[in-house]
């Protein structure tokens, strides 16, 4: 049986989408961020570097969140091409997330909804660059219904991200290819289902009520200043 252990995060929730778009049975041990569980002694022998997801195999840890996406796409053979040029193009898009999306969009959300100072050019720095990469991926999905061929591990993890673009305050308005793809896959059942473990904070991204610790890991050493990153 597979175990996760996650958060109601971005990347927790690219692994718990994948799990439900597999159909593959598995429990949850949802990871108390406020509590600091993530840096305990048991936790860290699953995952060194003390983060959400990590996926737990009859014995075999893996951790970071495109490592498990890759782990089970390679364990099921679905939503990732086995001829090495498909499978490229999969991991190609998905390193552009690992790389690009998710650290940006993380700065953004750290310097626009939770430094104690409003450093306006940080903002302007990440939230630029954050439309920058929207822009990426609009260009690309001009020409193509997902990322990388068919729906893949790919679309999961910039989608879980670039869902939440409201929160780190980058508009996609003008970005029609963009915008047609993130409706397209939050519509498919697989994908709701996924974004409710371990808590759907879908509706807080809309808002200013959601906390710190429940969306972002990166936040709670700067909001909390000087405690140890989540």
């Amino acid at each position: 049986m597979l175990m996760l252990y996650t958060a109601a995060t971005p990347n927790g929730y690219k692994v718990s989408v994948a799990l439900e778009e597999m159909a593959l049975p598995y429990e949850v041990r949802k990871l108390d961020l406020y509590k600091g569980e993530q840096k305990e002694p048991w936790f860290l022998a699953i995952n060194p570097n003390g983060r959400v997801p990590a996926l737990v195999d009859n014995g075999f840890a893996v951790f970071e969140s495109g490592a498990c996406l890759l782990y089970l796409a390679r364990k099921t053979g679905l939503l990732m091409p086995t001829d090495p040029r498909g499978a490229s193009k999969v991991e190609q898009w998905l390193m552009f997330q690992m790389g690009g999306i998710g650290p940006m969009m993380g700065q953004a959300n750290v310097f626009f909804r939770y430094f104690p100072e409003k450093l306006q050019p940080a903002i302007d720095r990440y939230q630029g660059e954050c439309r920058r990469l929207f822009a990426v991926l609009d260009r690309h999905l001009a020409d193509n219904e997902y990322l990388a061929g068919d729906y893949s591990i790919a679309d999961i993890a910039n989608w879980c991200w670039v869902r939440t673009h409201g929160w780190s305050g980058v508009s996609i308005d003008g970005l029609d290819h963009l915008s047609r793809w993130i409706d397209a896959i939050a519509a498919r059942p697989a994908v709701q289902r996924g974004v409710a473990v371990p808590e759907d904070i879908s509706s807080k991204l809309r808002t200013d009520k959601i906390d710190a610790a429940s969306f972002s890991q990166a936040a709670r050493s700067i909001v909390e200043m000087g405690k140890p990153t989540a």
